[in-house]
């Protein structure tokens, strides 16, 4: 969505609060000093209150880019919009692939469901392709189950994804 700067645009964003891609929904999981793996996540009540405008902002002039891709892509990005309230949305985990399988996927889940349950949420809620099936294996390993799948109604070759839960 935002080209070859993307890592550069996001990096500028990281730093503003108030949307999705905030340090405010980060934690970072390090080994020596060195950052190994990542997860973010917010409430559903989060998620609608933030903003696109720091993503914008820091994009400068691929801002058009991102807006093109976002009319493109939004009914793909429908699916964060349905997370439902009371639920904590995990957005993002990556752990370096050098070091999987070595719990750090689980620390930061452990760590996520903390912050979900010290927000009230009741549940925690995530999408995962239906290609992914190392993660979703993750993902019932900690008592998540498939609760739907997306989309319902227009296969879309190579889209598919599962709404996954788990109840606190």
């Amino acid at each position: 969505m935002l080209g070859r700067d993307a890592g550069d645009i996001i990096a500028r964003a990281f730093v503003v609060p108030g949307h999705d891609l905030s340090h405010q929904n980060v934690t970072f999981a390090e080994r020596d000093n060195v950052i190994v793996g990542m997860v973010s996540g917010y409430t559903a009540e989060e998620h609608r209150r933030s903003s696109l405008r720091p993503l914008k902002q820091a994009a400068g002039r691929h801002h058009l880019r991102m807006n093109v891709v976002l009319i493109l892509c939004a009914p793909a990005l429908r699916i964060i919009d349905s997370v439902a309230d009371g639920d904590y949305y995990l957005q993002a985990i990556a752990v370096d692939k050098e070091l999987r399988g070595e719990g750090i996927g689980s620390f930061l889940i452990d760590s996520l469901e903390e912050r979900a349950r010290a927000s009230g949420s009741t549940r925690l809620a995530l999408d995962v392709s239906v290609k992914n099936e190392s993660a979703r294996r993750l993902y019932e390993r900690r008592g998540m189950t498939v609760e739907s799948q997306w989309p319902k109604r227009l296969p879309i070759p190579g889209l598919r994804f599962y709404r996954m839960t788990k109840t606190f």
